[in-house]
């Protein structure tokens, strides 16, 4: 990938970040803060599941078969999230990322860190849905104020 492809792809991801944000704030002003999470958390995960869908074939037990798929499909490779994978084998798979542009987004635009962590729930909906989609089970833990890097996943065998 060329850096201006590179750029333009993290530009895009900038962008669904800030769609993000929009869709939230006029679901909190019309329906409150819960709701408009609970809503907008249900849609993503329901397209994750639906991405999920392409790495089935691994579920619910080959670890080692959708480690290798999902970081081959991280967008933009591992220049862009920079994932770690922190434990692999067994009847788990730690991955750790440390770049997000949602959340880069969403901090250029000014959020406070209690929005962001809130957005970062929301948007992690997506990597729940795609490992129960393809049969896994997922511990995500999303940036919360304080913490390094970004999403922490912890799939598990189905």
């Amino acid at each position: 990938m060329s850096d201006q492809d590179r750029r333009d792809l993290v530009a895009q991801m900038k962008n669904r970040a800030l769609v993000y944000l929009e869709m939230y704030d006029v679901l909190e002003a019309e329906l409150g803060a819960a709701k408009a999470e609970e809503l907008l958390t249900r849609a993503i995960y329901r397209r994750g599941r639906s991405m999920g869908k392409s790495f089935a074939k691994f579920g619910p037990a080959d670890l080692e078969g959708l480690q290798k798929a999902f970081l081959g499909s991280v967008p933009g490779g591992e220049a862009i999230f920079k994932p770690q994978v922190l434990k692999a084998g067994g009847a788990e798979l730690e991955i750790q990322l440390h770049g997000c542009p949602l959340q880069d987004a969403w901090r250029e635009a000014g959020l406070p860190e209690a929005k962001v962590a809130t957005l970062c729930r929301i948007a992690g909906a997506v990597d729940k849905g795609l490992f129960e989609g393809a049969g896994f089970r997922l511990e995500n833990r999303t940036w919360t104020p304080g913490a390094k890097g970004c999403c922490f996943l912890r799939v598990l065998r189905g």
